[in-house]
């Protein structure tokens, strides 16, 4: 069974994943569900900023929760990007204690997309083509067309 801090991050994950995703496979999107879903992921995030991880495992879900989290939503009450940055800076403290896996590539990946630091990719990719030579799951392939868009895309809210 998991803890309440375990099952509260997962929560986070499957609401942020789901807003981020929202549309993508050519369902319409209501805005009345895209309005609840956003509060709901602002909540879950504000709610969730204040807590750390057990394990290093634990604190790399939450801060990647987190940051989907806070990318996905619409709201900020005037202090997202300082929750964002904070975020970052507990990954950089986490990134180098966990093993080579999908949450690694996956946090670098979200990482990545913030401050578009070109070791941040690499690191990614080295996990991604470890995974060469078998079939990939549904979510390695999902990390992998995200760091791709992400690569492919950069800097998506400044002037170009």
């Amino acid at each position: 069974m998991l803890n309440s801090l375990e099952s509260q991050i997962s929560a986070l994950y499957a609401s942020a994943h789901e807003l981020l995703y929202l549309g993508v496979d050519g369902s319409p999107i209501y805005s009345d569900h895209f309005n609840r879903l956003n509060r709901e992921v602002f909540r879950q995030a504000n709610s969730l900023f204040i807590r750390h991880g057990v394990t290093s495992e634990e604190e790399a879900a939450l801060c990647l929760s987190l940051l989907m989290g806070y990318t996905a939503t619409i709201y900020n009450n005037g202090d997202k990007e300082n929750r964002i940055q904070s975020i970052l800076n507990r990954c950089w403290e986490v990134l180098d204690k966990l093993p080579p896996s999908l949450l690694k590539a996956r946090l670098l990946t979200y990482c990545y997309g913030e401050v578009y630091d070109d070791n941040l990719a690499q690191d990614a990719h080295t996990i991604i083509n470890s995974w060469s030579g078998r079939e990939l799951t549904k979510d390695e392939c999902e990390v992998i067309d995200l760091l791709k868009t992400i690569e492919d895309n950069p800097y998506p809210w400044s002037e170009v």
